[in-house]
């Protein structure tokens, strides 16, 4: 596309203030708003999607959890996973929904691939898996022809509150990370490098450009 694909690194951040601030800027983008992508970490906490059912959360102990706007069922995010929300003009763009998961989902295989994980994604279930484990979680709103939400990465984090929810809605699902698959080391910057790389290329974008990292919440 003519427009760059700009990107915001966040750093860490607690939850809610961001995804307020995606929802006001699918609002109040206009026609000609160029897409942006927010690469950041979150502090610890539950997120429950739409048709979220209150079953899926098995003990959120400490953890708050927060009823959001996006797809899916419950999710953990917190410090060594990398999360991208996705505010992208797809009516612009012209790509369907499933076509949109399908490109993040091949950005995600890719870039795994080039740390020597091989990943793949499944038709049932949105994400991306190392051997049947959870690596990658998908989850998306569309609103006036416009995304956002996005993806999560396990990169290098505390695994231990998956098993406090049922990732997903999938009871018993394994979660698995970068650094316990990838044959070298890993960084939370070095992956989120490679990310936008696969992000720009597979969503057909000429070009990326770093836009300043504060948002307003």
């Amino acid at each position: 596309m003519s427009l760059p694909l700009g990107f915001r690194e966040l750093g860490q951040v607690d939850y809610q203030p961001i995804w307020h601030a995606m929802q006001r800027f699918t609002d109040t983008r206009g026609v000609d708003t160029p897409d942006e992508i927010w690469l950041l970490e979150h502090s610890p906490v539950f997120t429950q999607g739409q048709a979220g059912k209150a079953e899926h959360v098995l003990f959120a102990g400490d953890i708050p959890v927060v009823q959001v706007d996006r797809g899916g069922q419950v999710t953990y995010h917190g410090p060594g996973q990398l999360v991208a929300y996705l505010l992208l003009d797809i009516r612009r763009s012209g790509m369907g929904v499933r076509d949109l998961v399908s490109r993040i989902e091949r950005s995600l295989i890719d870039l795994l691939a080039s740390y020597g994980v091989k990943a793949a994604a499944k038709p049932d279930a949105p994400g991306v898996y190392v051997d049947g484990a959870k690596i990658a979680s998908l989850g998306l709103r569309i609103r006036n022809g416009r995304s956002f939400h996005g993806l999560a990465l396990n990169v290098d984090m505390d695994l231990q509150p998956f098993q406090r929810i049922n990732p997903c809605g999938y009871a018993g699902m394994a979660m698995t990370q970068l650094a316990d698959q990838a044959t070298e080391s890993v960084t939370i910057a070095q992956v989120s490098a490679r990310l936008r790389e696969q992000l720009v290329k597979h969503l057909d974008y000429a070009q990326q450009q770093n836009l300043a990292g504060k948002v307003s919440d």
